[in-house]
């Protein structure tokens, strides 16, 4: 592991994704402040070693700077806002590092203010939740000038398993909208088949483990496969998050001229989910709504899943 004590980082958004991230760089060296609009969510990483700060106009001395907020306005605010990172005179980081999932357009307003003071930026968007943080098995998709990536990356390597980089400019935000779109079509796809295996008698648990130790499964279907089998519908995503990703996505098509017909439909399936209540929940739960499509009400197994993090 490479030596994090070169540069401070400071770590905006300290929720689910963004605790366990510079978690994992306190936990391998590294010399973090962080910024949370509610401060005591924030408490805990100061048990691990993080220095905490009142706003993230403080965090501007920072050599790196983390951002892992909720969308592109809070990203716009925590950057080149009143008190942004980016606000002070004379003073800002010598790296700004977005790991958000937001539009392209946030992301080149925010990237051309930055270049102006001197700041370079790395577009950073991740695959995972917090339990794959965690694990250490995160995945990065990074894009942005080769010497910001080269400085970025013992820092995101400590943050997880691999780290993929594209290009210049913010291709990676096309990259995250991709995987995002393909999570919500594998999702669906996962939740019909499990629904049928067991409407023919097949246990669910007994049907995902053989799809998980065949060609098919994946490091996603391995741990959705507790929330399907049990029907655990704790939050990491949402319906709501997964419809926007989609609708990105789509819209990404049109002006590409790609045809996206099981996308499409996918979306709208998601959009019947939202319709019928589930908000607020994992999108985990487009196995009920399957359910519900083929006429039978769909019950915990209550069995003990491996989720493939282990």
């Amino acid at each position: 592991m490479a030596d994090l004590s070169q540069y401070t980082v400071g770590w905006i958004g300290v929720g689910r994704m963004g605790f366990a991230m510079a978690a994992r760089l306190l936990e391998n060296g590294a010399n973090v402040s962080a910024y949370n609009r509610t401060k005591s969510k924030a408490e805990p990483l100061a048990e691990k070693g993080a220095t905490l700060v009142d706003s993230p106009a403080d965090l501007a001395g920072c050599d790196i700077v983390f951002t892992m907020v909720g969308g592109p306005k809070d990203f716009e605010e925590v950057t080149i806002g009143p008190n942004g990172v980016l606000s002070v005179d004379g003073t800002s980081p010598k790296l700004l590092i977005d790991c958000t999932s937001i539009d392209e357009a946030s992301a080149i307003k925010v990237r051309e203010i930055a270049n102006g003071m001197g700041t370079m930026m790395l577009d950073a968007p991740v695959s995972g939740n917090a339990k794959v943080v965690a694990s250490g098995k995160l995945s990065i998709v990074a894009s942005g000038e080769k010497d910001a990536y080269d400085m970025a990356l013992p820092y995101l390597e400590a943050v997880g398993r691999g780290v993929t980089y594209v290009g210049e400019g913010t291709l990676a935000r096309m990259v995250k909208i991709c995987h995002n779109v393909f999570l919500g079509i594998v999702a669906q796809s996962m939740a019909e088949i499990t629904v049928l295996a067991e409407k023919g008698g097949v246990p669910r648990h007994a049907f995902l483990d053989f799809i998980n130790k065949s060609v098919m499964g994946s490091m996603f279907t391995g741990y959705k496969a507790p929330s399907y089998v049990n029907l655990d519908f704790t939050p990491t995503f949402t319906p709501v998050l997964l419809l926007k990703d989609m609708d990105l996505g789509l819209t990404a098509a049109r002006k590409e001229g790609v045809p996206m017909p099981v996308s499409a439909a996918t979306r709208e399936i998601i959009q019947n989910l939202i319709g019928n209540g589930y908000v607020d929940c994992d999108f985990a739960a487009l196995i009920e709504q399957a359910a519900k499509g083929a006429g039978y009400e769909i019950k915990s197994e209550d069995v003990k899943v491996p989720t493939g993090l282990e």
